[in-house]
């Protein structure tokens, strides 16, 4: 008896399909980064920590455009660019804050620390779930790189004034737990997937991207602290905003009727 997995006489044996090495190249030098932060936490070297996870969400900004821009998407390549920011965005700020203030609460610190991975976790499983039928304008919940900012760029200004962690462990506390609820959360972000880089642009354009890099030149870790904060924080306020505009159509609604 010919067994089912024996190719048929005159087919010709299935061949493993190669990957692509470009975008990939990109996602495993996130993953470096993400990796390395955790060592350099593990030394005490939480400016580079923090450093490193910037330069994660770099690499993973750009492993996608790149895909895009050369067709080499895969299935691969997506699979492997969710685990590696579960490692970047997920393992590594946990640990980080862990090591530079979480710790000084004992348990309930790395427990605050494991929920913040756990959500990234989650976050990105909704996120590769729902892809044919999510809102490409807005994203659901907080993104993991987005969150991981915020927690990055929170060690980094504190030890560029030179606070240590465990004077600010309230603070650490409370900024991984928010950003972990909120990246598990229905609030809506928007996702600037609107833009078109590929296309022509005003040459005003380029000015304001040269002025956004000079800006961020002067102060690094207080200009993306704040970039970031400022975007976790539009989450919140813009669904408020639409509820209250909800509320007020139906209020509206109800006197027309009345």
């Amino acid at each position: 008896m010919i067994s089912s997995n024996t190719p048929n006489e005159g087919t010709e044996p299935h061949r493993n399909k190669g990957i692509y090495l470009l975008p990939n190249l990109f996602t495993t030098s996130g993953l470096f980064a993400g990796f390395y932060a955790i060592v350099a936490a593990m030394r005490g070297d939480f400016e580079y920590a923090a450093i490193a996870i910037f330069i994660a969400m770099i690499m993973d900004g750009l492993d996608g455009r790149v895909a895009r821009l050369t067709n080499t998407q895969s299935a691969f390549g997506a699979e492997y660019d969710s685990l590696a920011d579960v490692v970047s965005f997920g393992i590594a700020p946990s640990l980080v804050a862990y090591s530079w203030g979480l710790s000084s609460l004992g348990k309930p610190g790395w427990l605050v620390a494991f929920f913040f991975a756990a959500a990234t976790a989650l976050r990105l499983a909704r996120f590769n779930s729902r892809l044919d039928v999510q809102d490409k304008k807005y994203f659901q919940g907080l993104p993991c790189p987005s969150a991981a900012g915020l927690v990055a760029g929170m060690i980094w200004v504190a030890h560029d004034y030179g606070v240590p962690g465990h004077q600010l462990w309230v603070i650490c506390a409370i900024v991984t737990l928010i950003t972990g609820a909120l990246m598990v959360s229905n609030i809506g972000y928007y996702s600037f997937k609107e833009l078109d880089l590929k296309g022509h642009v005003p040459f005003v354009a380029v000015l304001a991207v040269l002025l956004i890099i000079v800006f961020v030149s002067i102060d690094p870790p207080f200009v993306l602290l704040s970039a970031f904060a400022l975007y976790v924080l539009s989450g919140p306020v813009l669904s408020i905003k639409r509820r209250v505009g909800v509320w007020r159509r139906n209020r509206k609604g109800k006197d027309n009727h009345g």
